[in-house]
């Protein structure tokens, strides 16, 4: 184990588990007139959507905000079935990799998300017991790069930056974090990710 590093902090998406927004998109757009793009497009330009992404709105209000704007039928059940849906049931990381780490560091999750993909993510992978520490944009409040979200990992996890590593496929928020004094990976591919981990001391085998 490093003498230096403590705790490695983890975003989720494209980290953790594979997303496919496309998935979800498409059964979004069953029965209206626009295409996933166009749906995605707007969902990202929608005044709302950062509210949602930190936690003021709930997820039936979510459910019923977005069912008028885009003019779709599905009951809240079947809309968060086809939300949910983005999210690959298999895991992108090996559980024995992880399971070592979380016996010599301390591993938190750090995640820009909403409230309908956590309770997903909780309730159906196994791999999240391996990481106590769990921090998410809805329920903080804040979302990356706000400095205030690494802060809270940090203080959850009960370290120093300089005794933290943190993980993110988004350049800008890997870049946000070593602003803090933490050590950043923008992750590419497992293999980069365990080669990156090895040069900073981390025990990965």
């Amino acid at each position: 184990m490093s003498s230096k590093f403590r705790a490695i902090i983890f975003d989720i998406g494209r980290v953790l588990i594979r997303v496919d927004v496309g998935r979800a998109l498409s059964g979004l757009s069953q029965g209206i007139t626009l295409s996933p793009d166009e749906i995605w497009s707007a969902l990202q330009k929608d005044p709302l959507w950062l509210d949602w992404q930190e936690g003021r709105i709930p997820p039936r209000d979510w459910h019923a905000h977005v069912t008028k704007k885009l003019g779709g039928t599905l009951t809240f059940e079947q809309f968060t079935k086809v939300w949910n849906s983005s999210l690959d049931p298999h895991p992108m990381q090996d559980r024995s990799f992880l399971e070592k780490l979380g016996r010599h560091y301390r591993l938190a999750l750090l995640s820009n998300t909403d409230p309908l993909h956590v309770a997903h993510m909780e309730s159906s992978y196994d791999f999240f017991k391996f990481f106590p520490v769990r921090i998410y944009s809805c329920s903080l409040g804040v979302s990356k790069p706000n400095p205030l979200i690494y802060k809270e990992a940090l203080r959850a996890c009960k370290v120093s930056a300089e005794e933290a590593i943190y993980i993110d496929d988004v350049a800008a928020y890997a870049e946000a974090a070593q602003r803090l004094g933490m050590s950043g990976i923008v992750f590419r591919s497992t293999e980069q990710l365990q080669a990156e981990l090895r040069q900073l001391g981390v025990a990965v085998n």
